[in-house]
């Protein structure tokens, strides 16, 4: 499996198992069976309510602890200094591990939900950069955040974010986001890359997918691992599991990524870090 070495010296797999709504026994075995074929990146975050699944399927695995990467995600209601360290520790317990790979931050804070969204962000970090010297977490980052979420966060942060995991897939892939990330030595990651199944039944996906001998599923994955992000494609079919790692017998050409690059909107989930659903708090904590 090829890996990118994050800013830290760290290392993620380019491809991992997304588990979104991999839940109890299925969710269990869904892990064991993605480990048992290769996978080494496993990916969950407290709001999937899985966590426990995730440790459990990990422990029964078999695999050496040491060659998987977990990484799972503070919640944001759960932002600011006190309300982080309590979250991690929670989300600690339930996955039973004795540290954890990849911690981030799921959704930056923002004017709508915080008085002063930049600090409490930077106080989140802080407790972030705390539990990452005390060895809990290898590597911290974050998700979800636009490059001005990014530029307040490097005016206290004393440790630059490894990753910053963003929806990103043909139809939407935030080029000028990627491209600060990159700048910034900071890892991107692609969720959703399959934007939500709306990449089925796209002419020019098919055809390439057809001049290859892949699914259309295997041609997105591809495309997002030849921009050097880091792909987590979630499923709990064993069939969908092996299909979605065997992407490393082929390469797509120039013109095909471009092809690709430039294709219309397509399964962009409307979900953006500064218009937050619901309000949280407006206070400054």
């Amino acid at each position: 499996m090829k890996v990118i070495v994050l800013n830290d010296g760290n290392s993620i797999p380019v491809v991992g198992l997304g588990t979104y709504k991999s839940v109890n026994d299925d969710g269990i075995q869904s892990i064991k069976s993605a480990l048992a074929k290769g996978y080494r990146l496993i990916d969950t975050a407290a709001k999937y309510n899985n966590e426990e699944e995730v440790g459990k399927g990990i422990t029964e695995s078999g695999i050496d602890r040491k060659e998987i990467i977990v990484t799972t995600k503070l919640w944001r209601e759960n932002l600011g200094y006190e309300e982080t360290k309590k979250a991690f520790e929670l989300s600690f317990k339930k996955l039973g591990l004795t540290y954890i790979d990849l911690y981030l931050i799921h959704w930056p804070a923002n004017a709508r939900n915080y008085t002063n969204w930049q600090k409490v962000n930077a106080d989140s970090w802080r407790a972030m950069e705390e539990l990452q010297a005390e060895g809990r977490i290898k590597s911290i980052g974050v998700s979800n955040f636009w490059q001005e979420h990014l530029e307040a966060l490097f005016q206290t942060a004393k440790v630059i974010p490894a990753v910053n995991q963003i929806e990103f897939h043909p139809g939407y892939w935030q080029p000028e986001l990627t491209a600060f990330c990159k700048k910034n030595d900071i890892v991107v990651e692609s969720w959703s890359p399959l934007a939500r199944g709306k990449i089925f039944g796209n002419d020019i996906l098919n055809a390439i997918a057809e001049k290859h001998n892949k699914s259309v599923s295997q041609i997105c994955l591809r495309w997002v691992i030849q921009h050097d992000v880091v792909v987590i494609p979630k499923s709990t079919i064993l069939q969908r599991i092996e299909e979605n790692i065997a992407i490393f017998d082929f390469e797509l050409s120039e013109e095909e990524m471009k092809q690709i690059n430039e294709l219309p909107e397509i399964g962009f989930s409307g979900e953006l870090p500064n218009i937050w659903p619901e309000r949280i708090d407006v206070s400054s904590r």
